[in-house]
C-alpha cells in the first residue's frame, strides 16, 4: 500500500467519523443535512486511475451506508461522483496542468475551486436525496434538501480546504 493510499484511508475514516458522529445529527430547518464525505473524492489528483477512484468512492459510500443505515443511497451517490470526478475536474483544471495536478484552492483559484466543489457536491446530493425520496410527491422538500445540503456541504468543503492547505 502506498503512502498516498494510507493518507486517503485516514482522510476517509476521519471524514466518515465527522459525518456519522456530527453531521448526520444536524438537520437545518428539518431537511438540510450536508454530506461532507464527498470532499474525499474532490481531492483526487488529475489523471488518477478510474478503477481506483471508483473503488474509493464505492468503499466510502458503503461504509457510510453501513453506519448510517441508508440502504445503498450513499454507495450509489459516491460511486457516481467518483465516475464523474475526472470529467468535472477537467472543466476547471488549467489546460497546461500536468497529469499529477492536485485540485486545490491555491492551484485552481478560489472561484474555480468553489465551482468545482459546488458542481461535485450537487451531483452527490442530487443522487442521494433523489434516491432517498424516490417519489415526486414532496418534490419541493426534496429540492430544498438538495439545494440546501449542497450549499452547506460546499461551504464546509471550501472551509476544510482552506484549513488543510493553508500557507505555513
Amino acid at each position: 500500500m502506498t503512502e498516498e493510499n494510507l493518507k486517503r484511508g485516514g482522510r476517509m475514516l476521519l471524514l466518515l467519523a465527522v459525518q456519522i458522529l456530527v453531521l448526520n445529527h444536524i438537520h437545518i430547518a428539518g431537511y438540510i443535512t450536508p454530506l461532507l464525505i464527498g470532499y474525499m473524492l474532490l481531492c483526487f489528483r488529475h489523471g488518477s486511475s478510474r478503477v481506483g477512484l471508483l473503488l474509493w468512492g464505492f468503499l466510502t459510500g458503503v461504509l457510510f451506508d453501513v453506519f448510517s443505515n441508508t440502504a445503498g443511497m450513499a454507495s450509489a451517490a459516491c460511486t457516481l461522483l467518483a465516475m464523474m470526478q475526472p470529467g468535472v475536474l477537467d472543466l476547471f483544471t488549467p489546460r497546461d496542468s500536468s497529469e499529477g495536478f492536485i485540485p486545490t484552492m491555491r492551484g485552481m483559484g478560489p472561484g474555480k475551486y468553489f465551482l468545482y466543489a459546488l458542481l461535485s457536491m450537487s451531483v452527490l446530493h442530487t443522487v442521494f436525496y433523489a434516491l432517498d425520496a424516490f417519489t415526486l410527491r414532496n418534490g419541493w422538500l426534496t429540492l430544498l434538501s438538495i439545494v440546501g445540503s449542497t450549499l452547506v456541504a460546499t461551504a464546509l468543503s471550501v472551509c476544510l480546504e482552506m484549513l488543510i492547505r493553508r500557507k505555513p
